[in-house]
């Protein structure tokens, strides 16, 4: 299985999923991490140029269909992965991971092997009330 993480230095959990410039992608394997692979993420700033047609009050932060275009194409370099760790996101990225069957998970956990070994041994909590 891979497990991608949102990072800016390939060791600490970035807290927002949009500015991270980096996944760090981690093979796991009967319960370890037996690799870690650095993969450029696409940002805001690739993005300042598209339009944006705006978010709601209701439902959150990059809901709009051309936000989850925008999501589609910043999880392409990680279709692999089942799930993505993060210190925070938007609600609308959020369901755009699950419609792509990327489990998002929002942690307050900041370094990256804690987070992982959390999620591999069941333990890591959603902390959804991050979400914007």
């Amino acid at each position: 299985m891979k497990v991608a993480v949102i990072t800016d230095d390939g060791k600490t959990i970035s807290q927002h999923f949009g500015r991270a410039p980096y996944y760090l992608v981690l093979s796991i394997e009967e319960g370890k991490i037996t690799g870690r692979e650095m993969r450029p993420k696409l940002g805001h700033n690739q993005f300042h140029d598209q339009e944006n047609t705006g978010d709601t009050h209701n439902t959150g932060h990059g809901t709009d269909s051309a936000s989850h275009d925008k999501h589609v194409n910043m999880a392409q370099a990680i279709s692999d992965c089942k799930a993505l760790l993060c210190g925070g996101m938007g609600m609308g990225a959020y369901e755009s991971m699950r419609r792509l069957s990327i489990q998002p998970v929002v942690t307050d956990i900041q370094d990256i092997d804690e987070a992982v070994q959390a999620f591999i041994d069941g333990k890591l909590i959603d902390h959804t009330e991050l979400l914007h």
